[in-house]
C-alpha cells in the first residue's frame, strides 16, 4: 500500500497538507510543482488499495485522472476550494470541497481536524490573501498583533514561493519547502529558528521592493492592470503584488501580466476585495485559465489576445 500526497507548491497547500501530516505522521510520495502546475494527478500512478490525498488543485482540471485513478481501485481523500464542476460519486471518494469566497483548503482540513493545528490555517488563509478570514479564525487562540503579523508574513513568504513558471524560478521547489516546514509542529518556531525561512523572508524583500517601481500599463477607479518583464523575480512576486494592491485598493480589480520567455503572457487576476467574485469566471474565458472567484490566472495569454483581456477585465468588475 502506497500513500501519495498531492498538493498545490504554494501556502494553502503546504500549509493544508502540514496540518494532515502531523495528525497522522506517514511516509508518502510528493507530488506537488510550481503554483500554476494544478494538474498533478496526471503525475500519480495508483493501485488498487494506494491512498491518495488531494489538496489545494481544482478537481474540475483533475476529473479524467481522478476517476482514472478511482477506476484503479485508489482511495482519495479531497480538499480544496477552486471550481470543481460535477464532483464525481464513489465510494472510494472522499471531498471537501467549498468554492465560498472566503475558504482556504488550509481552512478546510483545519475544519476536518476541528482546530488541531489552527495556527498553520491561519498561516494559509494569510497565504491566501484572505485577511479578514485569517484573523477570524485565529480569535481562539488569543494571539498578539505581532503573532498575527507574523503569521501573515510566513503565509506571504510560503505563497511568493510558490510563484513561477518553472520550479527554476523559485527560491525552494515546493517539496523541499514543504519539507523544511514538516520539522516543526509550532510554526512560530519555525518563524524564529529555521535558517531557511529567513533566506526566503531576504528573497521576498529583495523582489517585492523591486516590483514596487513599476508603475500600471493601465488604471482606472475600478481596474488597475501592471506589465511585468520577463524575469525570474517579477514572475517569483506577480502573484503576492497583486495581492498586496489588493488590499491598498479594496474596490480595485487587478491584473498583472508577465512576460513570458517564449512570448505572451502569464496572468495573475485578483477581483475587489470588496466584491471577491468574477476572476474565475474572467480567467476561463482563456485556454489555460482557471482559479477561484477572488483570485485566478492564466498560464499562457497569447500576446495577440492581450486587447481582448484587457476589454474582458474592464468588463468583468
Amino acid at each position: 500500500m502506497a500513500y501519495i500526497d498531492v498538493f498545490n507548491g504554494d501556502a494553502d497547500g503546504i500549509c493544508a497538507l502540514h496540518q494532515l501530516r502531523l495528525a497522522n505522521p506517514l511516509e508518502s510520495q510528493l507530488v506537488t510543482g510550481v503554483k500554476r502546475d494544478i494538474e498533478l494527478l496526471k503525475k500519480v500512478e495508483a493501485a488498487a488499495g494506494d491512498q491518495v490525498t488531494v489538496l489545494d488543485i481544482s478537481l474540475d482540471k483533475n476529473r479524467d485522472d481522478l476517476i482514472r485513478l478511482l477506476e484503479a481501485g485508489a482511495g482519495v481523500l479531497y480538499f480544496d476550494h477552486h471550481y470543481a464542476g460535477e464532483i464525481p460519486q464513489h465510494s472510494d471518494l472522499e471531498t471537501h470541497i467549498d468554492t465560498e469566497a472566503n475558504i482556504c483548503s488550509g481552512l478546510l482540513v483545519n475544519r476536518y481536524l476541528e482546530n488541531a493545528y489552527l495556527p498553520w490555517a491561519v498561516a494559509a488563509a494569510f497565504g491566501d490573501n484572505l485577511f479578514t478570514a485569517a484573523r477570524q479564525a485565529a480569535s481562539p487562540l488569543n494571539l498578539s498583533e505581532e503573532q498575527l503579523e507574523e503569521l501573515k508574513l510566513l503565509g506571504t513568504c510560503l505563497n511568493y514561493n510558490g510563484y513561477g513558471a518553472s520550479l527554476a524560478d523559485l527560491v525552494y521547489t515546493p517539496d523541499e519547502l514543504y519539507r523544511l516546514v514538516a520539522g516543526y509542529v509550532d510554526p512560530f518556531a519555525f518563524i524564529h529558528d529555521e535558517p531557511g525561512y529567513a533566506r526566503l523572508q531576504e528573497a521576498y524583500y529583495s523582489d517585492f521592493e523591486r516590483v514596487q517601481a513599476l508603475r500600471p500599463d493601465y488604471v482606472d477607479a475600478h481596474h488597475a492592470l501592471y506589465v511585468l518583464p520577463d524575469a525570474p523575480w517579477a514572475r517569483r512576486v506577480s502573484g503576492i503584488y497583486a495581492n498586496d494592491l489588493a488590499q491598498q485598493y479594496p474596490d480595485r480589480a487587478h491584473a498583472m501580466l508577465t512576460v513570458r520567455p517564449e512570448g505572451g503572457f502569464l496572468v495573475s487576476v485578483r477581483a475587489p476585495l470588496n466584491n471577491k467574485c468574477g476572476a474565475d469566471e474572467l480567467c476561463r474565458q482563456f485556454d489555460t485559465g482557471g482559479g477561484r472567484k477572488a483570485a485566478a490566472g492564466i498560464n499562457h495569454l497569447p500576446q495577440e489576445l492581450y486587447d481582448a483581456f484587457v476589454q474582458s477585465f474592464k468588463t468583468a468588475f
